[in-house]
């Protein structure tokens, strides 16, 4: 019986099909069930994302006390800011890729327990190299959540919020670093409490992340591309609406037949690298700048918590903004425009660094905002842009792809900073910003309002057997 309903051939028992047989539940009860589900999901990915900003934003605060308490050099410096991000680097396509393969309701709870775990394990590093093992670790918990949460979350939401919602996500990273950075210079300053309980802060909202993350359904869309209707139909009774809901969203799902090897061929190999050269390009100057913004924003004559408070406050309300605008001006104008306003700003900066200090702020304070409007997009878009049997590898990949050149900036930033200068420096950054409007320009597709299916789709009519399958 069992085995006819997976097949699809039987409705499962319990509350799916409960909900299915049901003439007691009126639109609105169904409607107010819908949202109540997603307004969950959206938390218990949003908080994930959240821990991610914080945890990566606590480490500028806390640098320069690291250095002094375990005299580091500046390697090692550079290895510990870049250390999540490497760590990132690895997690992200090797959980996207699991994910993929055994479905994301399991990773996406036992990300979080890492997440907990190596956390608090911060506090009892005794030297460099086992606080840059644990951050290393940590980061690929990080690397897990950017490549599952988005994609559950796209997988879930209905076509006309998706884009909205899983911005939110990128939203609630920036005000977790926010956060962090309010949090830590609190907790650093006012409270004198240690760098290493002030790292490990991370963990208290790790533990409500968690609770939240408890009972989550499997995606429905990834039991369709395995064959498993009938599960299907009962997550989305129980949770996501009716049969008509299933009928529109859900039903045509196709089933799971790519490989990895599909990322490179002539159908997705111009998304994918759209979807790594612009989350690329818009983190590697972020992370380089605002995990060092103590030694930028000093370099430059800056108060550095009033600079750095101000230039994240700043980033919150870009991609609070982003969230706000995304389904309206689309995919496209969102990141092209941004891009280059991010580059003037860097540019700015770089040719004159001995501008007056009101220009200076100004174009830092701009940069955060334009970086992350455009920045809400790494959330929905790369989801938006491969088949579910591909899309957390996928993600995952553009992930790391971006980490590479985040934790390269990272590692180099102090150096260049001892070295070459502040304005060289910032000239990279703008560089950057170029790469990713010009990149964006050429290849990068518009897919606001329009189903996953169809996003996602393109590409499968050239697949090989794809013509076969849908015939049968």
């Amino acid at each position: 019986m069992q085995r006819r309903a997976r097949e699809g051939h039987l409705p499962l028992r319990g509350a799916g099909a409960m909900s299915a047989s049901s003439t007691t539940e009126t639109d609105d009860q169904r409607d107010r069930r819908q949202h109540r589900f997603i307004r969950r999901v959206t938390l218990a990915t949003a908080c994930g994302e959240g821990l991610d900003g914080y945890d990566l934003g606590i480490i500028s605060v806390v640098l320069l006390s690291i250095s002094r308490d375990l005299d580091i050099s500046p390697v090692w410096a550079g290895l510990i800011g870049a250390s999540s991000l490497i760590g990132i680097f690895v997690g992200a396509p090797l959980f996207g890729r699991v994910t993929d393969r055994f479905g994301r309701r399991r990773p996406f709870l036992v990300n979080i327990v890492c997440f907990v775990a190596l956390g608090v394990s911060q506090a009892f590093a005794q030297n460099v190299e086992q606080l840059f093992v644990i951050r290393l670790l940590l980061g690929m918990a990080i690397g897990a959540e950017y490549a599952i949460g988005s994609p559950l979350l796209a997988e879930l939401a209905p076509a006309e919020r998706r884009g909205r919602l899983s911005a939110w996500l990128i939203a609630s990273w920036y005000i977790g670093f926010l956060v962090s950075v309010l949090a830590g210079y609190l907790m650093l300053d006012a409270l004198e409490i240690g760098w290493r309980w002030i790292m490990a802060s991370c963990a208290v909202p790790a533990v409500a992340t968690l609770i939240l993350r408890a009972g989550m359904p499997e995606s429905p869309r990834w039991l369709m591309s395995r064959g498993r209707r009938g599960e299907a139909r009962a997550v989305t009774l129980d949770h996501l609406g009716d049969q008509a809901h299933f009928d529109r969203e859900i039903a045509h799902e196709p089933r799971a037949g790519g490989s990895v090897r599909d990322l490179l061929s002539r159908a997705y190999r111009p998304r994918t690298l759209v979807v790594c050269a612009f989350w690329a390009c818009n983190v590697a100057p972020y992370f380089a700048i605002v995990t060092f913004a103590p030694r930028v924003f000093g370099s430059l004559g800056l108060d550095q918590q009033a600079a750095t408070i101000a230039t994240n406050a700043m980033a919150v309300v870009g991609a609070v903004s982003g969230v706000v605008l995304m389904d309206r001006i689309g995919r496209r104008a969102m990141l092209i425009g941004p891009f280059w306003l991010c580059a003037a700003a860097l540019a700015v900066v770089g040719v004159w660094p001995a501008a007056p200090v009101a220009l200076i702020m100004a174009c830092f304070v701009a940069f955060g905002f334009f970086n992350a409007f455009a920045g809400t997009l790494t959330g929905p878009y790369p989801s938006e842009l491969f088949p579910t049997e591909l899309r957390t590898t996928a993600v995952g990949i553009a992930a790391a792809a971006s980490r590479i050149g985040a934790a390269l900036g990272t590692f180099l930033l102090p150096i260049g900073l001892d070295t070459v200068g502040i304005g060289p420096s910032m000239l990279v950054a703008a560089a950057f910003c170029v790469a990713g409007a010009v990149i964006s320009q050429l290849w990068a597709p518009e897919t606001a309002g329009r189903p996953l299916v169809e996003t996602s789709g393109s590409g499968r009519s050239q697949r090989p057997g794809a013509a076969e399958e849908a015939a049968v």
